[in-house]
């Protein structure tokens, strides 16, 4: 495939309007798609059904594998039974645990009969003390039915949630009805094709919840409409989807829109196969993800910054693994947040040496309301934070707030509305009906618009000094976070109303740990405190510091949270991000103690301490 072919051309209309902001769509039409997402399926079914569609481990290490033909079975056999059970549009069917194939065969048959899913993050019960956000969710949604793999995880929550209207599902049940006694009946065909004639392109798909700076999640509703018009933009951004079905090994949870949406449905769209990864970027489950790479080479690799850091250390170890993991790679796809450059660097260098041919680096930007892509970066690029260009179909406006261009979005794949929410819906659409994103972006180059977009961060984030010079957040954060690489994993911009800027910091422990050498025994604290991480921190602000030595750009303090943060206090964003203004509300000690004489503050007024 030539390169002509492998991605559309950028060819995008760019137009000011009379009120200073920019309209820019692609000038390609957008192609024609199907009313319900399970039409995929079923077309698949009929040319290949003995493809693989999903996978996962068992717990002897070989692969669980369900063809499209058994997933079409599964989904008319498992729509019965929901049916059933009284559900439908008005009673969702809520998913509880992460992602499994039995999630994803619920998921087949609830859609195809007009069940909306509601898939919620298995932290709002596993780490939750409260469970004040599932409470939320299904006192809004008032689901018929709830599943979960396994009870035993599940049990406290669960029991703080459900009412006697509520049908429990489990994998083997242990507690509930056994999903595998609903497998193996006889489906009550004539239900189920009723039950999807009345099934439209504006028919409830989804309800994904997405959390937001502050207060409970919004539910976003997700019709057919958005979901299949969002996969036919991304095939005429990707011809490759077409002209080879992808093979993916991924681990983003479904119940989010990258994982459940963008990677779930392209592989669905597509006729390609999904290995689930039951790893992900931490030091104590990137070994799984590994050794599912090991076994299959993907090719098209998603995941998020994070998961490259952890991963590239490995590529660069084991050459073997390398060649096999870009031996049929065509992409390498990051999202959620800006790839540092470090390690850009890092992992185009080993793809240069191991692949033997240049993989194509790509990106990409949207939301949860948009189903998700807005965006996407469909031409080369040879530095990260590009986000692409309007895919086809959708429109995208640029309108000036402040000193800032916000992108606003208008087309098939933007939801209706928030679910149950007029007052959020209402506030969130301008008089032309474009949804309002509240995310900033500029031009890579004003003067060649076709060269993409750059996110320029939260148009809320911004603050001002006390000498009132704007700090810019979002492009201020991530030069630090590269600044401070391998040693910070992330962090948060302090300085609002004060004379300088200061950096609350999350340390990554294992690279900590990796650059002392002897910390084997050390606590984490112990660690963090180590004279030589200090040293290190400090030697790397102040070169920053020499680079960048305005008041808006500057970093005088530094301090370390050793507190993870906190999915119930908002502090993590339905994209994975951390949570810039909840984080400072609620860590004011913290920002306290970064701005004060506090021993624990490891950088002050450009001195290590």
């Amino acid at each position: 495939m030539t390169t002509q072919t492998f991605f559309a051309p950028a060819d995008i209309e760019a137009i000011v309007q009379s009120d200073g902001s920019h309209l820019l769509r692609a000038r390609a039409p957008l192609g024609g798609y199907p009313d319900v997402l399970t039409d995929h399926l079923k077309t698949w079914a009929g040319i290949d059904p003995d493809r693989l569609l999903l996978a996962e481990r068992t717990s002897d290490g070989s692969w669980r594998e369900v063809s499209y033909g058994d997933a079409w079975r599964m989904a008319v056999v498992l729509g019965s039974q929901l049916l059933s059970m009284g559900l439908g549009p008005d009673r969702p069917l809520a998913i509880l645990s992460g992602n499994s194939v039995n999630h994803g065969l619920l998921m087949f048959a609830a859609l195809h009969v007009g069940v909306p899913i509601v898939p919620i993050s298995p932290a709002y019960a596993v780490m939750s003390q409260d469970y004040g956000k599932l409470k939320h969710v299904f006192a809004l949604t008032k689901p018929g039915a709830v599943y979960v793999d396994q009870h035993a995880p599940f049990a406290k929550a669960l029991a703080a949630v459900m009412t006697p209207s509520m049908t429990l599902i489990t994998a083997a049940g242990e507690a509930g009805v056994s999903l595998q006694n609903l497998m193996a009946t006889e489906p009550n065909e004539q239900s189920v094709v009723d039950a999807h004639a009345t099934v439209t392109a504006d028919s409830i798909a989804k309800i994904l919840f997405t959390s937001g700076s502050t207060g409970m999640p919004k539910g976003v509703v997700n019709t057919h409409r958005m979901l299949c018009a969002n996969q036919q933009s991304l095939a005429q951004g990707w011809p490759f989807l077409e002209a080879r079905p992808p093979v993916l090994v991924d681990w983003l949870p479904w119940n989010h829109t990258f994982g459940g949406n963008h990677n779930f449905n392209m592989v669905l769209r597509n006729g390609g196969t999904l290995y689930i990864d039951e790893g992900k970027p931490t030091p104590t489950l990137i070994a799984k993800t590994v050794a599912n790479l090991r076994d299959i080479a993907p090719t098209i690799y998603f995941n998020v910054p994070a998961g490259y850091d952890a991963l590239v250390p490995v590529l660069e170890q084991d050459a073997d693994f390398a060649r096999h993991f870009f031996s049929r790679l065509d992409v390498v796809f990051y999202a959620a947040a800006s790839l540092p450059p470090s390690t850009w660097n890092r992992l185009t260098a080993v793809a240069e040496k191991h692949a033997g041919r240049p993989i194509p680096m790509s990106s990409a930007w949207g939301t949860t309301e948009m189903a998700p892509l807005a965006t996407l970066v469909h031409f080369s690029l040879n530095e990260p934070g590009v986000i692409g260009l309007p895919v086809a179909g959708v429109d995208i406006k640029l309108a000036p707030v402040n000193d800032k261009l916000e992108i606003r979005v208008r087309g098939p794949n933007v939801m209706p509305s928030y679910f149950c929410n007029p007052q959020a819906t209402a506030a969130a659409f301008d008089d032309d009906g474009f949804y309002c994103t509240g995310d900033a972006v500029v031009y890579k180059d004003p003067a060649r618009p076709e060269l993409g977009l750059v996110f320029n961060g939260r148009i809320g984030e911004n603050f001002k000094l006390t000498s009132g010079v704007w700090v810019n957040v979002g492009t201020l954060r991530p030069a630090v976070v590269t600044a401070l690489s391998p040693l910070v994993q992330d962090l948060v911009v302090a300085g609002e109303g004060r004379e300088d800027l200061g950096v609350l910091m999350f340390p990554n422990l294992a690279a900590c740990r990796a650059f002392l050498g002897d910390a084997d025994n050390k606590t984490d604290q112990d660690v963090v405190t180590d004279p030589r991480i200090r040293t290190a921190i400090a030697e790397k602000l102040t070169a920053y510091n020499l680079q960048n030595p305005g008041s808006s750009t500057a970093i005088r303090r530094a301090i370390f949270l050793m507190v993870p943060a906190n999915i119930d206090a908002n502090e993590i964003t339905d994209k994975g991000n951390l949570n810039q203004r909840a984080l400072l509300v609620n860590r004011v000690d913290s920002v306290q103690a970064l701005f004060g004489d506090s021993p624990a503050t490891i950088y002050s007024k450009g001195q290590g301490v």
